[in-house]
């Protein structure tokens, strides 16, 4: 990404990136979609309930990724590939023992975490059994992860995009056939996710340890450097933090939610899903700005780094704006997808048209805080979302549900709070 057109190159990356993610984001919904349709709501916000505590969880971990991405392309992009080659080995390693305390954490963690977010007594059973089963697959997500960031840092975003086009599928095959031909519980859409994630994970691996190349991964090489480390968390941590303590805060904000009850979960779990896809494309720009402003940066161009980052900037503004409006105007028939209940569909339309004028607010946010991660100083944005995002969000829902216990002040939490980061 060092020589051609900015505006050409970020976009051509973004493409594949963000039909990755369409991909990626359907893993949740089609368990929301499919469970929601055969099973009832009570089922829908048991997979609801599951969300943030599951972003809670693997974010941290997801931060590190990005961490080594910054590395890699910062180091490619000056062409020292001996180095590129270690900082490959340390991810994978740091993946490979991440996925695993994670796995034994989520499995046996799960009850406590989801009592102690309040959540309603007609839906623990299902979300327990969901989220265990989701945790005894999570290794293959933190792999999944990695291995992405391998490859985006090398400027290759259309390899992810293939591999997650054939695990969605078949998530959705399996879904299909556990919960509709079989009649399973909500525990078999986990359980669907798991296998699906593996594929992924596996084609990954498949192609990394591909002989003849700089990013071959060999088995006895699969070490952790302490100098590549040293970089991973110090590019990462900000943004694992950054990840961790949003996650933190939408847990606060499910456990608001989930005092309304079983509805309100339910509506809560089909807006979020809806956000999830209407932001696809901005989280693809943002991507593309971090690999792009790492690799001019390794190269010496400061410059053509500055130009590429205000395209990006603008571009990522104006398409979630674009994007906020036509779901602000499709809010009754998208909340419906999810849901036949009136009260799910009124509460999960007023959640969706009070947020989604504002997702160009979230994307200047984070379009500035993916310069920073390519620029390796990722600490600004992280004190900024840590303030922002975390304390002042989980402040004022507190005192505002201790004021008027009304759901529609949980809703304003996102839009006040991207507004003060955006300043």
């Amino acid at each position: 990404m060092t020589k051609g057109s900015p505006w050409k190159l970020i976009t051509q990356f973004a493409v594949p990136v963000f039909l990755s993610q369409v991909f990626q984001q359907l893993y949740n919904t089609a368990d929301a979609l499919i469970v929601g349709r055969f099973l009832g709501d009570e089922a829908l916000a048991a997979v609801s309930a599951s969300g943030p505590l599951i972003f809670l969880l693997i974010s941290f971990f997801t931060g590190l990724s990005m961490g080594a991405g910054v590395t890699i392309s910062r180091y490619f992009g000056a062409g020292d590939y001996g180095r590129v080659s270690k900082a490959i080995h340390t991810d994978v390693m740091l993946g490979l023992l991440s996925g695993t305390v994670l796995t034994v954490v989520g499995v046996l963690l799960t009850p406590t975490f989801l009592r102690w977010m309040g959540t309603a007594p007609e839906v623990l059973p299902d979300a327990i059994a969901y989220f265990q089963y989701y945790f005894f697959g999570v290794l293959a997500v933190v792999m999944y992860n990695m291995c992405t960031s391998i490859m985006n840092a090398l400027g290759d975003s259309k390899r992810p995009l293939y591999y997650l086009i054939i695990s969605s599928l078949t998530n959705i095959v399996l879904d299909l056939l556990f919960i509709g031909g079989f009649g399973w519980g909500v525990w078999a859409a986990a359980v669907a996710t798991t296998i699906s994630q593996a594929v992924s994970m596996i084609l990954c691996m498949i192609h990394l340890m591909k002989k003849g190349t700089i990013y071959q991964v060999e088995l006895k090489k699969l070490r952790i450097d302490r100098e590549m480390l040293g970089q991973i968390v110090r590019y990462g941590l900000p943004s694992g933090v950054q990840n961790s303590v949003i996650g933190f805060a939408n847990v606060i904000v499910q456990s608001n939610i989930n005092s309304f009850g079983k509805v309100a979960m339910a509506a809560y779990g089909a807006y979020s899903k809806i956000e999830g896809f209407a932001f696809l494309p901005v989280t693809s720009f943002t991507m593309a700005i971090t690999t792009y402003v790492g690799q001019n940066l390794g190269a010496g161009m400061k410059p053509r780094a500055r130009k590429g980052a205000i395209f990006g900037i603008a571009a990522a503004a104006i398409i979630a704006e674009l994007i906020g409006i036509a779901t602000y105007l499709a809010a009754p028939w998208l909340v419906r997808l999810f849901s036949r209940t009136p009260e799910v569909i009124e509460l999960g339309v007023l959640e969706t048209r009070i947020i989604c004028l504002f997702y160009c607010l979230l994307a200047f946010s984070h379009a500035i805080a993916s310069v920073c991660r390519g620029a390796g100083k990722a600490f600004v944005p992280m004190s900024i979302m840590l303030g922002v995002w975390c304390v002042f969000r989980i402040l004022y829902i507190t005192v505002m549900m201790q004021w008027r216990h009304e759901i529609v002040y949980v809703y304003w939490a996102y839009p006040i709070t991207w507004a003060i980061s955006s300043m």
